[in-house]
């Protein structure tokens, strides 16, 4: 993923882990060592990420239970946000609560309405070990929740009440991916 080539040309598509897998449910452990197998890891994320047609990735959705996670998100202005985000910490998330339409690659082809603040701010770094840090409105803003969500063991359905809960389970249990 360097000097301006596009995330994941030189990827390759990793399997996802699906919800049940326990790794889904396990807070990732920091990120230590930012070398070569962390670049390849991001770059096997997007590359993972674009063949599922997803907009964030989480290295646990991958088997790897570490704090990384990769987007190509718009925002409500349908403006484009790619990047990865290695340790990171959301430190805001506020603003006005959405409840919107929200999936995930563990859990292809289901959507519930999920309660999410419409702003949040992300830090962490880069692959690189440089200090970044990401805002996000509207949608990007669910999706930085989202995948801040994964690596600390959850999954939007644990956000789910009542009968958006039970319906998202019993569709899940019907899945031809379901264990």
């Amino acid at each position: 993923m360097r000097h301006g080539s596009i995330p994941g040309a030189q990827g390759r598509v990793l399997t996802l882990s699906l919800l049940g897998d326990p790794v889904l449910h396990t807070p990732c452990q920091e990120v230590t060592d930012f070398g070569p197998q962390l670049a390849r890891l991001v770059e096997d994320m997007f590359a993972t990420m674009y063949a599922a047609q997803g907009v964030g990735l989480a290295a646990n959705q991958v088997g790897r239970p570490l704090r990384v996670f990769v987007y190509d998100c718009p925002d409500d202005e349908d403006r484009r946000h790619v990047g990865h985000l290695v340790n990171p910490r959301l430190v805001e998330a506020d603003g006005l609560v959405l409840r919107g339409p929200e999936g995930c690659l563990s859990l292809p082809g289901l959507e519930a309405g999920t309660e999410r603040y419409d702003h949040a701010v992300v830090e962490g770094f880069t692959m690189d070990g440089e200090p970044v840090r990401v805002h996000g409105t509207g949608f990007f803003a669910r999706c930085l929740q989202h995948e801040c969500e994964h690596l600390a063991g959850g999954v939007y359905v644990d956000r789910l009440k009542g009968w958006r809960h039970r319906r998202v389970m019993r569709a899940a249990a019907r899945a031809s991916w379901s264990r």
